[in-house]
């Protein structure tokens, strides 16, 4: 995944199923908890710092405390960008995608920023204190926020692009080299479709079956239909009696938000006059 921005619809968009949901709910609330008692260690040195138990040595405390600040810090940006690729944000909300992508190296510099800069002004400290904890803090707090930046954070948007590719992939017996675990689940649901179409549309011009169905169109010319739809073997179907109807490629259907095949697959052979699977 190497590019965030929106690709053409192909399909439906991609989704986080309730299972990804629910992780990456649960990576957030452990990277909070990080941030947390990365923040309360900022606090106790912020603490001690007033009290000067620095002024004149405890130099091992304060940078231990600030490889505390650290590691935590590190774990809750760890977690959270696990988190991002359970669920990410759509890159055409460009505030949520920001935030939510980079909110990691945001709290770590809100970690370690005031507390480096009580080291680093106070005059009442020992200078070889200042220069080294200082200087430790300064290493720290940077390896800390670039490891939480996303350089290249994931986006509903590219993985609606994987998905169509792993569906692909999937149909034409390809190598699946897009498939990753965050979209394969879904897009194995559209190969899945595209397959049981060509077994109930084969005929003695199709021996293979077709990838060709039928559906409502959307309203007033849209795009995409604003509610889901079933799609269908044929136009002669009943429940299309009386409407408009689009035709095209199963891919095409979830394009415009026709998303689930008939149920009424044997009925709809008869009425379309395929052969009627065993």
């Amino acid at each position: 995944m190497t590019d965030n921005k929106p690709a053409a619809d192909v399909t439906k968009d991609w989704q986080a199923t309730q299972s990804q949901k629910s992780s990456a709910m649960r990576l957030r609330l452990f990277a909070v908890l990080c941030w947390i008692v990365a923040m309360g260690g900022e606090v106790a040195g912020i603490y001690l710092f007033y009290q000067r138990k620095f002024d004149h040595g405890n130099m091992p405390l304060l940078i231990g405390m600030l490889v505390g600040i650290a590691v935590f810090a590190i774990a809750g940006n760890l977690l959270w960008k696990a988190a991002n690729r359970h669920d990410p944000a759509r890159a055409s909300d460009s505030a949520r995608f920001f935030f939510q992508n980079q909110l990691g190296a945001i709290i770590t510099l809100i970690a370690f920023l005031p507390l480096l800069f009580l080291i680093l002004t106070d005059k009442n400290m020992d200078p070889q204190t200042k220069k080294i904890a200082g200087g430790v803090g300064a290493v720290l707090a940077v390896l800390a926020t670039l490891i939480g930046v996303s350089y290249q954070p994931p986006s509903v948007e590219q993985y609606t692009q994987d998905m169509n590719a792993c569906a692909t992939q999937i149909k034409t017996g390809l190598p699946t080299t897009a498939c990753s675990p965050d979209v394969a689940a879904q897009a194995k649901e559209i190969a899945t479709d595209s397959a049981t179409v060509a077994a109930a549309t084969k005929d003695t011009a199709h021996p293979a079956g077709r990838d060709v169905v039928y559906w409502i169109a959307p309203e007033n010319g849209a795009k995409k239909s604003a509610t889901p739809h079933v799609f269908h073997l044929c136009a002669g179907v009943s429940p299309l009696k009386g409407k408009a109807v689009n035709s095209g490629s199963v891919t095409e259907a979830y394009a415009q938000n026709a998303i689930r095949i008939t149920k009424q697959i044997a009925m709809e052979q008869k009425q379309c006059g395929f052969t009627v699977s065993q």
